[in-house]
């Protein structure tokens, strides 16, 4: 009977794993709608009737990550910037940046004026998808290469190469992703600035700054270094405007600050936070002082970061298009801000720009609805009594465009209030087809994960013993979680899930083996509940508390001879544990030197590593222990470390690999009695445990340098664990509810900016998706608490 049960479970789990793809491929497909695009560039209808641009050149200045109150609240960094928006000279607004909130779809969003949506994350990686660029898209800076008015510059970001390949004339692109790195990577920028604006042969320079971002990601948007920066951005800013003022090419030049997204309290982005979808967008020349609007800056602090006026980041493209004198590209959802429309003199040149556009976004909701639009009534009364929104836009559009005779409605103010209403209106029903999810999929992807889950619980019940309590737990937690994921606010806080309910497993685990007199002292689960507690308020992550205080920032940033003590302290203790398994693995002469060599060279590379990722770490008796070790590049340690790993890995392998077959020569010489009493000899324990003690080398390398003392935790808890004698449902229960706690304990969250990139490049000189996916910090503590569990088991 039992055996059979066993046969069961065994056909359950391997069913569940085989469709768990299936279920996550049919919600995907349903998840995230492939949008299709109007392909060709816009055109005039009457060229002749276009009104004249005020402008004939942009520098196109992107700040990344440039939050709101960087710019506009008190405390700013940017003095001139603010300046200009007192005198007038500058224009302010708070952008809207939709989710989500990373630089690809961002980009898309300002250059298209479309929306992105969550697919695009998914297709950067796939530069293969033609979606993934733009080069087949209609955007402002196809209108303007198609101008012929001048070149087109870019330097900074390379995702802008990436997105328009073949588009820009001078350029020089850096990458985004060596994140400890904010001045060499804005410098690159700034030495092209001087030189290019002495040129007369160009229409378009783009410059894309990644310093404030990288410094958000690294400490947060309260760090020192963020003022000094916003200075450093500021005097950019001036240095532009100042050549505008005197240099007499430049005098038709627009300038335009802003930046793709914001920051949440962490310094982090990618989520919907009112912090992260609050980028700053300013325009800048002397002629918009003719708008006579200025502005009391610096603002007062805004809890929402909504500063000034508020637009959307799609209204930029039609902004342009006007500005600069080139249609609204035909994916545009955007809305021209009207506050620039006094910049034509002449009402009917004004009426024409806002009658573009609204054709221009009906064209888009004919290709969207085709054939389901309504023919009629085309009256403003019976267009209220339309219960389809689209249907209700097409008839509110030909109302608007039978009075729409520029001459009659030039001077009509209540037509161009209508006109802009009309265009929200239809940038917020298009703005929701990004979201068209397929229920049915959707439902299809939910329904088969929860057949996988029932499986999986059943197959715990069968195989697990009758008297234990671990199949209803696993059951409680599997229900529990799935329940929470359908709360958005629970999912940006799931720490919290994983930490109480590992801290209620551990208290249930001690019970039982206290009950079953097993000599568990009650001093030993206190220390483990306290390491629990420690391990929660080790990094604050989420979103709701992100950035607040955690022990990182309250005891070890202040403290950091502390901090390099239990550094110290861990790679001495990972020492110890290798010596002792490699001992009859290895050679005499060969143990000591290499495990040494091995856990020498992660520390040298970890000291040197945090030197340059945060030196206000490295002081005291850690900065002369620098000193002694100077030389080696960052790459050459690192690689030094990656072949020391790789010697003992493949030693030992092959020692396994040797012990198995005289083991097997052996069993052939024994009884059958015999062999059953076998099993895995000592030292092929101290082999699997010696594999385990280098993966946590790697572990180590890979995390940031005040992570590493959680390792010690982590020790305290695999012996703990390896006390109480576990059985394989319990270490299977164990390992899923440890492997998400030490996961947030290291500070990751369910935000694609949590993603640490900050140790993608140790050991190679280039960006490889592959390779940076894999060595990326976050990705290592689920699978270092799951191997420290099975392999010492």
């Amino acid at each position: 009977m039992h055996q059979r049960s066993k046969r069961a479970a065994t056909g359950l789990l391997v069913a569940a794993n085989l469709l768990i793809p299936a279920a996550i491929i049919i919600f995907a497909a349903g998840f995230f709608p492939y949008k299709p695009f109007l392909a060709g560039n816009a055109q005039y209808d009457d060229l002749d009737q276009a009104p004249a641009p005020p402008f004939d050149r942009v520098v196109f200045m992107v700040v990344d990550a440039l939050r709101s109150d960087f710019v506009f609240a008190e405390g700013s960094g940017f003095e001139f910037t603010q300046g200009l928006i007192r005198d007038g000279a500058a224009i302010p607004f708070t952008a809207h940046a939709a989710s989500p909130t990373v630089t690809m779809p961002r980009l898309k969003a300002i250059t298209t004026g479309s929306v992105p949506s969550f697919l695009d994350v998914i297709l950067n990686l796939d530069e293969a998808d033609s979606s993934s660029t733009l080069a087949s898209q209609d955007t402002w800076l196809a209108q303007m290469k198609a101008k012929q008015t001048g070149k087109l510059l870019m330097f900074g970001d390379d995702t802008w190469l990436k997105l328009f390949p073949d588009t820009f004339d001078r350029a020089d692109g850096t990458s985004s992703f060596f994140v400890s790195d904010y001045t060499e990577v804005d410098n690159n920028v700034t030495r092209h600035i001087d030189v290019e604006l002495q040129q007369d042969d160009w229409s378009t320079m783009i410059l894309h700054y990644l310093g404030l971002d990288h410094i958000g990601h690294k400490s947060g948007p309260r760090s020192s270094a963020m003022f000094p920066k916003q200075r450093e951005m500021d005097d950019i800013v001036r240095r532009i405007y100042q050549a505008i003022e005197t240099q007499s090419h430049l005098g038709s030049t627009l300038l335009v600050l802003c930046g793709d997204h914001g920051m949440n309290d962490a310094g982090n982005h990618g989520a919907s936070s009112a912090g992260e979808t609050s980028p700053a967008l300013v325009f800048l020349s002397p002629s918009l002082k003719s708008l006579s609007r200025s502005l009391d800056a610096p603002a007062p602090h805004a809890e929402d970061f909504q500063y000034y006026s508020r637009v959307q980041q799609s209204d930029l493209a039609p902004t342009l298009g006007a500005l600069l004198g080139f249609p609204v590209p035909k994916n545009n959802l955007g809305a021209m801000i009207p506050e620039f429309l006094p910049l034509w003199l002449d009402k009917r040149d004004q009426a024409y720009i806002m009658m573009h556009n609204a054709k221009q976004i009906f064209e888009i909701v004919s290709a969207a609805f085709g054939d389901t639009l309504s023919a009629g009534p085309y009256d403003a009364v019976d267009c209220l009594k339309l219960s389809s929104d689209a249907d209700r836009l097409a008839c509110e559009w030909h109302v608007l465009a039978r009075q729409g005779d520029l001459d009659k409605v030039a001077d009509n103010d209540d037509w161009a209030r209508q006109v802009l209403q009309w265009l929200r209106e239809a940038q917020h029903l298009m703005s929701g087809m990004a979201s068209n999810y397929d229920i049915t999929r959707l439902t299809q992807g939910v329904t088969i994960a929860l057949l996988l889950a029932v499986s999986s619980i059943l197959a715990v019940f069968l195989v697990a013993e009758k008297s234990t309590g671990v199949p209803p737990c696993f059951a409680a937690i599997m229900l529990l979680y799935g329940i929470m994921m359908f709360a958005s606010s629970y999912v940006e806080e799931e720490q919290h899930f994983w930490y109480w309910a590992t801290t209620a497993w551990l208290l249930y685990l001690s019970r039982t083996r206290l009950q079953k007199s097993t000599r568990v002292p009650y001093w030993a689960v206190l220390a483990i509940l306290v390491s629990i507690r420690l391990m929660r308020g080790w990094n604050q992550t989420g979103q709701k508390f992100a950035g607040n205080p955690d022990l990182v920032k309250l005891f070890l940033a202040p403290n950091p001879e502390i901090l390099w003590c239990l550094v110290i302290g861990t790679y001495a203790v990972l020492f110890v544990e290798l010596m002792s398994n490699a001992r009859g693995i290895f050679p005499g002469a060969i143990a000591m030197p290499l495990m040494l060599g091995v856990v020498t060279s992660a520390m040298s590379f970890k000291i040197a590593f945090a030197n340059e990722d945060a030196p206000e770490l490295v002081t005291g008796f850690v900065r002369s222990l620098l000193q002694l070790m100077e030389g080696p590049s960052l790459l050459s340690r690192a690689r030094v470390v990656l072949l020391g790993l790789a010697l003992a890995l493949a030693y030992t392998v092959y020692f396994l690999l040797t012990r198995r077959r005289v083991r097997h020569l052996e069993d052939k010489l024994k009884s059958e009695s015999s062999r059953e009493a076998g099993g895995s000899g000592p030292e092929q324990l101290a082999a699997m445990a010696l594999l385990h003690n280098l993966y946590t080398v790697l572990a180590l390398t890979q995390s940031r340098v005040t992570n590493i003392p959680l390792f010690l935790l982590f020790r305290l808890l695999q012996t703990y664990l390896q006390r109480l004698k576990l059985d394989v449902a319990e270490i299977t229960t164990s390992a899923i509810l440890l492997q998400f706690a030490s996961f947030f304990a290291m500070g990751g969250s369910n935000a694609i900016s949590s993603v640490d990139l900050s140790s993608a490049y140790n050991g190679i000189s280039g960006f490889n998706v592959m390779a940076q996916r894999r060595l990326s910090q976050n990705l290592i503590p689920p699978t270092w608490c799951v191997t420290y569990i099975i392999c010492d088991h």
